[in-house]
């Protein structure tokens, strides 16, 4: 006598995380996007794409003379992220890529740091410069900072070049990305307190990170709970 029909159990679909292929962590200076892109890139098995600070030679002397040096460092990082998103080919399917930056964010800084005359120059570069239709990505994790965090991670990392900026410049920083980000629609948004999770330096957190992303279904979401 046959047993009764099995009826197969409808595949898991997928999560916004598993089908991202290209994200992006992002967050003001010092709060450990490239760290946590690099964690999580080893996590997935992925490529990384990351800003290279090391190789503008005009960031060194901003930070000592910012009216002096901004117009340059902001150019230079400019056409260097530029390169790096050329490389990206479309459509394959094949590759994960976990990067630190946005394109659309550097005329933040420019915004920031030039003066009115230098960021209608910059503007007009941008705009030539800028792809028809940059390659947007899958998903991005926007870790937000106060500037007392910011400041003493900065502190704790002790690279040389990062001792002059100083707190004002910071909060500056850290209030134009919460405004860029509260307007982003680009990409699916997922945004972490990182005044209370520090994802980079606790397994607990970063596993708990994972596990949320895993189960993020909106455009945005917000993630602020440690415990």
């Amino acid at each position: 006598m046959p047993g009764p029909a099995l009826h197969p159990q409808p595949a898991e679909a997928p999560t916004m995380l598993d089908k991202a292929r290209h994200i992006v962590v992002e967050g003001p200076i010092g709060a450990g996007k490239t760290s946590l892109a690099q964690r999580l890139a080893e996590h997935l098995s992925a490529q990384t794409m990351f800003e290279q600070p090391q190789k503008n030679p005009f960031l060194a002397p901003f930070y000592q003379n910012p009216e002096r040096w901004a117009l340059p460092v902001q150019l230079s990082f400019l056409f260097q992220r530029l390169d790096q998103l050329a490389t990206l080919e479309p459509g394959s399917e094949g590759k994960r890529i976990v990067s630190d930056f946005l394109l659309e964010r550097d005329p933040l800084f420019a915004r920031l740091t030039l003066s009115p005359d230098e960021f209608a120059l910059y503007e007009r570069v941008y705009a030539a410069m800028k792809p028809v239709s940059p390659p947007a990505p899958d998903l991005v994790i926007y870790l937000q900072a106060p500037t007392v965090a910011l400041v003493e991670r900065i502190h704790k990392r002790g690279i040389e070049a990062e001792r002059r900026i100083t707190e004002s410049y910071l909060e500056k920083v850290a209030r134009r990305y919460a405004n860029f980000f509260f307007q982003y629609e680009a990409a699916p948004l997922f945004v972490v307190d990182a005044a209370v999770l520090n994802p980079v330096d606790n397994e607990a957190d970063f596993r708990l990170l994972v596990e949320r992303l895993g189960e993020m279904r909106g455009h945005r979401e917000f993630f602020g709970y440690a415990g």
